[in-house]
């Protein structure tokens, strides 16, 4: 049960943009440019960066649904996702997405444990300067995402199932503040 009265039985993130929308609005919009948005990144890199670093954060929600989403988003090569919640990245993660995860990595820790050797190792595996960006800010953003769901306690599915039409309708929707009745 979460720490405050949220509406009952709406999971994560979710029942607290509605508890407060005139504050999840906001929310939601950077979700939907940084993984919806223009980007050189593909929507399915983008959010196996947010389910990464979910995943390094323990937010099981966030986790959950992003890996939804960007299995959804691979198709055939969903398993990619399952590697790289593991730390191990498998044929078929580009150089480039590695290095930018090992950043996405560092920016959970903390922004200052990137260093000029990540960015150059980045830029030589492809990168570009709006990657790298990209990359932070999602990552950042998503740590923030992370303790906002944790520390209100919201509603987490202990059903792995039921993440699935959650990640569908990300993909398909995008983030769009929920309808309250």
């Amino acid at each position: 049960m979460a720490h405050i009265n949220v509406p009952e039985g709406v999971p994560g993130i979710r029942s607290l943009v509605m508890f407060r929308p005139e504050t999840g609005q906001y929310l939601y919009e950077l979700a939907q440019v940084l993984l919806r948005g223009p980007s050189p990144l593909t929507e399915a890199e983008r959010e196996m960066i947010a389910a990464y670093v979910s995943s390094r954060n323990n937010c099981n929600f966030c986790m959950k649904s992003h890996a939804a989403a960007a299995r959804c988003l691979l198709g055939d090569n969903e398993y990619l996702v399952d590697g790289v919640l593991r730390d191990e990245f498998p044929d078929g993660v580009s150089g480039k997405m590695k290095a930018l995860l090992k950043i996405a990595g560092k920016v959970q820790q903390s922004g200052k444990n990137v260093e000029q050797s990540d960015i150059d190792a980045a830029h030589d595996a492809g990168a570009t300067d709006m990657d790298i960006h990209d990359t932070v800010l999602i990552a950042a953003t998503f740590s923030m995402f992370n303790r906002y769901v944790d520390g209100l306690d919201s509603f987490t599915p202990a059903n792995d199932e039921e993440y699935v039409p959650m990640g569908k309708r990300m993909v398909e929707k995008g983030y769009v503040l929920p309808k309250t009745s």
